[in-house]
């Protein structure tokens, strides 16, 4: 196949070829990003334009405040399940 200087993939070749390693790697992290199918859904999605409503706003608030006065720690598994007279399930060592 002759190698014509005006068709893209050629160019790019030439390009690649030019770059020290650590560009060429930096490039080929693009390019399977631009190939990978989540990554480009995730990158062309729209934007959220739902409008956010007073309630919405409060609740956010009032989760971050409940997060600072705990200083960033949740409920820990055990004891959101406590809750519930539930046991933990321990899964099988074959199963992770």
């Amino acid at each position: 196949m002759p190698r014509n200087s005006t068709d893209p993939k050629y160019q790019a070749h030439q390009l690649i070829d030019r770059l020290a390693p650590t560009q060429v790697n930096a490039v080929v992290g693009l390019l399977q990003v631009m190939l990978d199918t989540v990554s480009r859904a995730i990158a062309t999605a729209p934007v959220d334009d739902e409008p956010e409503f007073d309630a919405e706003r409060e609740a956010v608030s009032d989760s971050k405040s409940w997060f600072r006065q705990r200083e960033g720690r949740g409920i820990p598994h055990r004891e959101v399940i406590s809750e519930f007279d539930r046991k933990p399930v321990r899964r099988s060592k074959a199963r992770r």
